[in-house]
């Protein structure tokens, strides 16, 4: 996704054969070089009068021009409005101490995943106009980033479910010590995995020496780009069999309590509608990516790429909103951090990862 650079030559050329006074020559002028003519070769006695005469010589200077792309700025809005929006939500949790329960950790977790993915977007674009971009550290380390960035970020997400699914299945030991622990070692795991997929180009599972096996995703290789997407999608089907599994819980709920069954029938059909919107919001962000990622590569039209990519990254925009913002004790935090009050409407009753 470097564009070429679009070279324009600005030519800038003068002469002059005598000095007059419509066009007047600098003596000091740096930039005008005098010559002495040669001494006439005769025997006479008669003084030689030399005299200076201007060589102009004709400047040329070329400028490079390098054209921005519209599809670059896009992106680099989105990874500004992700950095601020998860750069917020990292402070809240940092300095509210109450914000210590599993929930919190796997929301901090993928906070610091989009805020990366957000640098990383900002980074990308200064490599790609600012920096010369032929140097394969900084290629390499672009494309390390946003591959750790934005799979930690998948991966958060799938945590993120498997810890909601966990809290009501095993909704009487959920609140233990060994579910931190098991909170702590699954962040440590992901984060391991995907730092590992961003170091796999500079390792050497690059296409910079042969352009023919790249994918839609430069230097990334088509091999590479395809096994990254048939995970993805692996890991959306888990997405979806885990919700499916958390709806029927609920629903299992809802039947057994008969006496708030009115409150808790709504309780869930707002649930189950809520879950629909997280598992659509992904999968349009994420699913044309995916598989434009199996069948394209470095061949097809860039324009493809752009278009299928942006909404991936709008998904790190969605992500503070759905898992935090909606968060009341996140929004309390928010409230007394920016105001020092708690609107009276703002529900205060402790929030479970059960809640969606």
């Amino acid at each position: 996704m470097i564009l070429s650079l679009a070279a324009a030559a600005v030519m800038s050329s003068g002469s002059g054969s005598s000095l007059n006074s419509s066009s007047p020559l600098d003596p000091f002028d740096s930039s005008t070089s005098w010559s002495l003519p040669e001494e006439p070769s005769n025997s006479s006695s008669e003084p030689v009068v030399r005299t200076l005469t201007p060589d102009l010589q004709p400047a040329t200077t070329a400028v490079a021009i390098q054209e921005v792309s519209p599809w670059d700025i896009a992106l680099c809005v989105t990874g500004t409005l992700i950095s601020c929006e998860n750069a917020l939500v990292i402070a809240v949790l940092f300095y509210t101490p109450t914000l210590r329960a599993p929930m919190f950790i796997l929301i901090g977790s993928l906070a610091v995943a989009d805020l990366l993915a957000g640098l990383g977007l900002i980074l990308n674009f200064v490599f790609t106009y600012l920096v010369d971009s032929s140097v394969e550290f900084v290629t390499l380390l672009s494309v390390g980033i946003l591959i750790s960035a934005f799979s930690a970020s998948v991966l958060n997400i799938l945590a993120i479910t498997v810890d909601r699914y966990l809290s009501l299945y095993n909704a009487l030991t959920y609140h233990t010590e060994r579910t931190v622990t098991f909170t702590y070692v699954m962040v440590v795991l992901i984060w391991l995995a995907c730092l590992t997929l961003g170091m796999l180009p500079a390792l050497g599972w690059n296409c910079l020496k042969d352009e023919s096996t790249c994918s839609i995703c430069w230097p990334v290789t088509k091999n590479n780009a395809v096994a990254l997407a048939v995970t993805f999608l692996l890991v959306f089907a888990l997405m979806m069999q885990l919700y499916l599994q958390i709806c029927k819980i609920a629903f299992r709920h809802a039947q057994q309590i008969a006496v708030q069954h009115q409150f808790v029938a709504i309780s869930t059909t707002k649930g189950v509608s809520t879950l629909s919107a997280i598992l659509c919001a992904f999968g349009a962000c994420w699913l044309p990516f995916a598989m434009y990622s199996i069948v394209a590569d470095s061949s097809y039209p860039v324009i493809y790429t752009y278009a299928t990519v942006l909404p991936a990254t709008c998904c790190s925009v969605i992500n503070p909103i759905i898992y935090a913002f909606r968060n009341p004790d996140i929004q309390k935090s928010l409230w007394m951090a920016c105001c020092g009050c708690v609107p009276s409407n703002l529900s205060l009753r402790p929030r479970t990862s059960s809640d969606v």
